[in-house]
């Protein structure tokens, strides 16, 4: 029975940590505007180009809060292809960006009974914390969260399945 509550509460919780994350109590106060005109210099041989953001890369030896916008990359892309709640395409999908396979965990794609799962978790351990990400039907859109690793030196709580591929 307690496993049986332990994944959707588990579930609840990085659900209610993100969005109470995202909760502030007021808006700041507009301050001062600088009416100061910026000046711009170019070299002659610069020419004005549009700059882009640069996609998130990995962080080899970076923190996992470096390495969260491209652990959501990476699972959103999985997300948007055909194996939306396989443990193993998150996994693959993850080793292949350069992410420890060593240091990941993943819960299983079906329950006890051989349903499908509502939802399923995989984490990667960088450090003493962890990336993790949580996906499914029963979720919407992916869910990813850099969040403390457990003593036990894993990531996820409850039944987790062997990466033995």
């Amino acid at each position: 029975m307690s496993r049986l509550l332990g994944r959707p509460l588990a579930a609840l919780t990085i659900v209610a940590v993100l969005g109470l994350a995202g909760c502030t109590g007021e808006s700041p106060a507009p301050g001062p505007v600088d009416s100061a005109t910026p000046s711009v210099s170019a070299s002659p041989s610069s020419t004005s180009t549009p700059t882009t953001p640069a996609a998130p890369a990995l962080v080899p030896g970076g923190t996992a809060a470096q390495n969260l916008p491209f652990f959501t990359q990476v699972v959103s892309g999985v997300w948007s292809g055909p194996d939306q709640v396989a443990g193993r395409a998150y996994i693959d999908a993850l080793v292949a960006a350069g992410f420890d396979k060593a240091a990941m965990q993943v819960t299983p794609d079906r329950t006890t009974v051989d349903n499908p799962a509502e939802s399923i978790e995989f984490s990667v351990r960088i450090g003493d914390q962890c990336l993790v990400g949580q996906v499914g039907p029963s979720i919407g859109n992916p869910v990813t969260a850099v969040l403390p690793g457990l003593s036990s030196g894993g990531c996820l709580i409850g039944q987790t399945r062997a990466i033995d591929w």
